[in-house]
């Protein structure tokens, strides 16, 4: 059935976190937790695995942490507590270099992962908690949302900034960049996703050197859910867009069909769903709900194949990734 996930060449992690101050690691297609990890004194915010899928980070309360995932070891092999409030986003640069993360302490930041301590490299200010941030795939700007309603574009080259404001005042809850680069949407707390494509037809977006901000055309004004919103992500195949919400429901938008909903998955036990993640054939989804339990569904089947539980309280990030070479 999950052969995407039963290859014996490739490396699989799946990892949650949640309100229950753990973060457990799963075997994906069996349903199995291998290890449980403390994650003492807060909540998960996010995770995210470094690109060789040797550590998984997480971020928390006041802290980032970051663990083994091929470990038998409960402690994280680095503790960085120097920040202040929530730390709610957490993604790497695609060599390992250095990573990012977002805080209700009104910065972004960006950290050097090579030298001999996590070292905080720039910072970046905002007026409001940041509340997520995301990469772009030229891995020159990164794009940070915050609570006052900002997407702000921050060029890592230049220092420069540029701002975009879809609604006012209105929560940015999350981020998504497609793939190539060429579509950028956000999410707020009321439910509404804002789609802008980026570029001119027949640009290489993802390789550009200039800056997004002055090429950015909106595209959809999608109310997604008439309740709060959580998360968007785009597939790896760029053939969805996936929204979560507080109304219990994944839905999956189609790219190709001007984002017309294709997929709904919800069941009668889920509850607030607060992420999603995509496999790397964008055949299945994996999402993590209130109810303590993440689910694995199959895109083409629409149904749900597999539940992980084991959390006591609300799971509340995921990471996933597959098509990590096992190392020799």
């Amino acid at each position: 059935m999950l052969t995407l996930l039963m290859g014996h060449s490739q490396q699989v992690i799946l990892a949650t976190g949640g309100y229950d101050h753990t973060i457990k690691f799963w075997q994906a297609h069996s349903g199995f937790c291998k290890r449980t990890v403390q994650h003492p004194d807060s909540q998960v915010n996010a995770l995210d695995i470094t690109p060789d899928g040797t550590l998984v980070a997480a971020a928390g309360f006041q802290h980032i942490r970051m663990y083994e995932v091929e470990s038998t070891s409960p402690t994280p092999v680095v503790n960085y507590e120097g920040v202040q409030k929530n730390v709610t986003a957490v993604g790497f640069h695609h060599e390992g270099h250095w990573m990012y993360t977002g805080g209700e302490d009104c910065t972004a930041r960006i950290w050097d992962l090579r030298a001999a301590s996590l070292h905080c490299q720039s910072i970046f200010q905002t007026s409001a908690p940041v509340t997520c941030a995301f990469l772009h795939p030229n891995e020159t700007e990164l794009i940070v949302g915050d609570q006052s309603g900002i997407l702000h574009l921050w060029d890592l080259r230049s220092d420069h900034n540029e701002q975009l404001i879809p609604e006012a005042d209105v929560s940015i809850q999350h981020i998504a960049v497609e793939p190539s680069g060429k579509l950028l949407a956000a999410i707020n707390k009321r439910g509404q996703c804002f789609i802008w494509s980026i570029g001119a037809s027949g640009n290489d977006v993802k390789t550009s050197t200039s800056g997004i901000a002055s090429q950015l055309t909106p595209v959809k004004d999608l109310t997604a859910h008439s309740k709060y919103g959580l998360k968007c992500k785009f597939s790896p195949d760029g053939a969805y867009l996936a929204t979560t919400s507080a109304d219990h429901t994944t839905r999956l938008w189609s790219v190709a069909n001007n984002f017309e909903l294709a997929v709904e998955l919800t069941t009668a036990a889920q509850r607030w769903v607060w992420d999603v993640v995509f496999s790397a054939d964008s055949r299945y989804v994996i999402t993590a709900s209130s109810d303590g339990t993440s689910r694995l569904w199959s895109v083409e089947e629409k149904e749900m194949k597999k539940e992980y539980t084991g959390h006591q309280k609300a799971v509340t990030a995921l990471a996933f990734k597959d098509g990590v070479p096992t190392p020799e």
